[in-house]
């Protein structure tokens, strides 16, 4: 064998060696999915997901569904074909681990910071809910309960549900229209929409579980463009308010703001 030859194998083998521990090693990625959604007007595993005492709440139709992604634990260990794979399919996305698990070492600490998190959202849609209705906290008391479910990517739906409960549009009328709605966003307690991760993933968990209107932050207009599922009518969304006028348009066919 030539020495040219001999290089040339050996280059070879180096390549390929790097290439199959590239493969091998497991990367600072999850995958992510769609996740589960739940209806806020509904139960959840055998308990209303919102109760309310102090005030007088009323039968509702349709549907709010809040919607969740699923990913790899951070335990997990993804690898280079794993990504491959997920990138060239449109119900998967790689996402930085940091990103989807930006707390905790370990399961039992990112589950404590996410319950945290959803408690945190419960109150401030509470808050932003009692708020927009101008009713006080001391006189109507909200419980919300979802089993499963972390972070704070439900609390618009959670206050769309709460005001639904007890006042509809204020007119007499559901503010789904009977409807299928489904949307996420972070909420404050003064009722400002703040962005989330993982739309494209949600408007497909959204789809698949029978929403046609999707609402989502103003923000990622762009995201939730990018795989949206034919069919899904997307809102975007900045207040509490802003959601509550776009829902009372939808349903009497006034103008309805669009991505």
């Amino acid at each position: 064998m030539s020495s040219r030859a001999r290089a040339l194998l050996i280059c070879t083998a180096l390549v390929l060696a790097v290439l199959v521990t590239a493969a091998l090693a497991p990367l600072p990625y999850s995958v992510a999915y769609p996740g589960i959604t739940a209806n806020v007007l509904g139960d959840d595993k055998g308990k209303p997901v919102i109760t309310i005492s102090g005030a007088g709440t009323r039968a509702t139709s349709g549907q709010l569904r809040m919607t969740s992604i699923t990913a790899t634990g951070p335990d997990a260990s993804v690898h280079l074909p794993d990504i491959v794979t997920a990138w060239f399919r449109t119900d998967q996305a790689v996402m930085p681990r940091q990103s989807v698990y930006p707390v905790g070492n370990n399961t039992e600490e990112i589950a404590e910071h996410n319950a945290e998190q959803m408690k945190q959202s419960q109150d401030s849609a509470t808050q932003a809910a009692l708020g927009q209705l101008h009713k006080s906290p001391k006189d109507v008391r909200v419980t919300l309960s979802l089993a499963d479910v972390g972070g704070p990517s439900a609390g618009l739906m959670f206050a769309l549900g709460i005001i639904d409960k007890l006042d509809g549009d204020g007119a007499g009328h559901d503010l789904t229209g009977g409807r299928t709605v489904a949307g996420t966003g972070t909420i404050d307690a003064g009722g400002s929409v703040g962005a989330v991760g993982g739309v494209p993933l949600k408007t497909q968990a959204a789809h698949r579980d029978g929403a046609t209107v999707f609402l989502v932050p103003r923000q990622e207009c762009t995201d939730a463009r990018a795989e949206l599922p034919r069919g899904m009518r997307l809102i975007p969304i900045t207040t509490l308010g802003g959601a509550v006028d776009a829902l009372k348009a939808l349903r009497t066919g006034g103008a309805v703001p669009t991505c």
